[in-house]
């Protein structure tokens, strides 16, 4: 059963909301930066010396970066592009998934307004023979994470809800 070990984090898809894209604009080799953390701001205790309550305040997410091999021809590449050189920011929205063996999704991330932060292309080595390495670093608002299996959870646990209600 597919459940019972955890899953590998080598077959993934990237899937961004623009116009155009090429085929090579889903391929990258590593995505990396899914990351959130809560601020807090500590408060102190009333007459109390040896400890401040800690509130939260908001939530912060790290750039994220995806890496692959550079391709001619990309709808990512070009709107990165302008933003960099020409500072027309364009925030966009896209979606990594986690994938089984079937090519299905089994974990998403659905990242919210991202813009280019930074683009990096790796260097060349005449005494190598490794593939030219382009980074994007990307600044996001939030992400929404989707698991399929508690998706169907929910959906279960409300129509027994509903059902129980019925009665």
């Amino acid at each position: 059963m597919a459940f019972d070990y955890p899953q590998p984090g080598f077959h993934f898809l990237v899937v961004f909301e623009l116009f155009p894209q090429f085929p090579n604009d889903i391929q990258f080799q590593e995505v990396s930066g899914l990351t959130v953390s809560t601020e807090f701001e500590p408060w102190p205790e009333g007459g109390e010396n040896r400890f401040s309550h800690q509130l939260p305040q908001k939530l912060q997410f790290n750039e994220l970066v995806l890496k692959r091999g550079k391709f001619l021809g990309s709808g990512v590449l070009h709107w990165a592009r302008k933003a960099l050189e020409h500072f027309e920011f364009k925030p966009t929205n896209l979606m990594i998934s986690l994938l089984n063996e079937d090519h299905l999704p089994l974990y998403n991330w659905y990242v919210i307004n991202a813009i280019p932060k930074r683009l990096e292309i790796s260097g060349f080595n005449a005494m190598s023979n490794e593939i030219v390495v382009e980074t994007f670093a990307l600044n996001y608002q939030y992400f929404k994470y989707y698991d399929p299996a508690s998706l169907a959870l929910d959906a279960t646990a409300s129509l027994t809800a509903s059902v129980s209600i019925s009665f």
